[in-house]
């Protein structure tokens, strides 16, 4: 619930803390705004205040043009909503209701379309398909902005069915034709494009780097200095992108391509969970410094983050590789999979990312135990490519946590660790918790050396709720 007062009272202060929680609409212009815009601080009798940008949308007012209401870091809204309207604001974060009706949406989060609505004006402030609207049109505001992609090429990679439907959609969100909105004069045509992801800082992108670095798959991924590099693949076609911070602490910076621009926000939704974008770090860092361990860790690692998974499945098969061996030796069968089994990316080959990671239905027939993983590892890994395969599991961070738990531990050589894991980082889930990894227990050992047991882990754990993933990471962190 949004105060009003207190609401005003952080517009005035233009304080960036407070970007994308909620967003004001000014009556005498009919322009909604962020609370950091430069422009003059309308009178408070002129002024609503909204939860989302859809809501201040469908309420009537179009969007500023000068402060950019698309380019606001991702809503935290998600946290504190119900797990329902989270996963709808996910799945329409990953273009679900581009092709298909609210009643496909609320039967997929379980709900009758009724219901859904409901929750929607109660959390949101705005439905189902404003929250998709908005989101397509400030898409196609972002890529007007920030990249040279030809403006069809923008209608379709925002989720519009037609260019039609999209030229309507932003005259009506901006007051101007997507022409008109575009910066200066013609641009030039580039071989990629680069997208700014907005993100709250602090941000620990060299705590998320030492994560990655070590786990990064050979021929997939790399870390090289402070950029990350991987393969892509996408309805658009198949690449290699790349991250890398911004020069201003609020953005990174993802180029990609220009084949892949139809993929574009298939891209910034990915990278936004890969590096954990949506995050508020503030609020998290509080609840956990109440416990003097995770309080001096996190004096070491401002803004730290939890790193999560481009794919599902990529992570799942990296997790069972990872079982009882070290991170290196991981790393290392990682790369012998997509060596045997991965798709060569087009070009000569030489570039460090130069495949793709094996899809579920290659490895569901593959024999991986030939690479010389224990008989029971290899089963795991294709018994969980067969399960992905013919659609009986679904790993992407939409879906039901606790399901796609459970659907994990039915699954043969899948356990307790391995589920939690996957949670922890392809799920996206911040309360996940492994009990029973050695390194978080040795990162409590006391003076003597002796580490804490699992139950004492997990009981002592029980205060970091509903944070435990960032806790899990601070004690992974060196």
């Amino acid at each position: 619930m949004l105060n009003d007062d207190a609401c005003y009272t952080a517009l005035e202060s233009r304080d960036p803390r407070f970007d994308g929680r909620f967003y004001t609409g000014v009556v005498t212009t009919g322009i909604y705004c962020r609370p950091i815009c430069p422009a003059r601080t309308p009178r408070r009798r002129n002024v609503r205040f909204y939860a989302s940008a859809a809501a201040a949308a469908e309420d009537g007012f179009r969007a500023c043009r000068r402060c950019r209401p698309e380019a606001a870091p991702g809503s935290p809204a998600r946290q504190g909503t119900s797990a329902a309207v989270s996963r709808a604001l996910g799945l329409i974060a990953d273009g679900a209701l581009d092709g298909a009706d609210v009643g496909a949406l609320a039967a997929r989060v379980g709900l009758g379309e009724r219901q859904l609505r409901r929750l929607f004006l109660e959390h949101v402030g705005a439905s189902p398909l404003a929250v998709a609207g908005t989101r397509r049109v400030h898409l196609a505001k972002k890529l007007l902005d920030e990249t040279a992609l030809p403006v069809t090429e923008i209608a379709f990679a925002s989720g519009f069915a037609s260019v039609r439907r999209f030229n309507d959609a932003v005259r009506e969100a901006f007051g101007a034709a997507p022409r008109e909105l575009r910066r200066g004069a013609a641009r030039r045509k580039q071989a990629e494009f680069e997208l700014r992801l907005a993100y709250r800082p602090p941000l620990d992108w060299a705590g998320i780097l030492d994560f990655l670095r070590p786990r990064a798959i050979p021929g997939v991924e790399q870390v090289e200095a402070d950029v990350y590099r991987r393969s892509v693949r996408t309805p658009a076609g198949v690449g290699a992108i790349e991250v890398r911070p911004g020069d201003d602490g609020r953005h990174l910076l993802l180029r990609a391509p220009v084949s892949l621009g139809r993929a574009a926000g298939r891209l910034s939704a990915c990278a936004r969970r890969l590096f954990d974008l949506d995050a508020d770090p503030e609020p998290i860092a509080a609840h956990l410094r109440r416990d003097p361990e995770l309080r001096k860790r996190l004096r070491r690692r401002p803004g730290l983050r939890v790193p999560g998974a481009w794919d599902g499945f990529e992570l799942a098969v990296r997790a069972i590789l990872g079982q009882q061996v070290s991170v290196a030796g991981a790393t290392t069968l990682a790369g012998r999979l997509v060596e045997r089994y991965g798709e060569p990316l087009p070009g000569d080959g030489s570039a460090a990312v130069s495949r793709l990671f094996p899809e579920p239905g290659v490895l569901a027939d593959a024999d991986v135990a030939a690479l010389g993983l224990p008989r029971t590892r290899a089963r795991a890994i294709e018994g969980l490519a067969r399960a992905v395969a013919c659609g009986e599991l679904d790993l992407s961070p939409t879906e039901d946590t606790e399901a796609t738990r459970s659907r994990l531990l039915a699954l043969a050589g899948v356990g307790p660790w391995t589920a939690e894991y996957v949670a922890l980082r392809a799920l996206g889930e911040p309360d996940a918790f492994p009990a029973s990894d050695l390194g978080l227990r040795r990162a409590l050992a006391d003076g003597s050396g002796e580490a804490p047991s699992e139950a004492a882990l997990a009981s002592r754990a029980e205060a970091w709720r509903p944070w435990r993933s960032y806790a899990a990471l601070a004690l992974w962190s060196r």
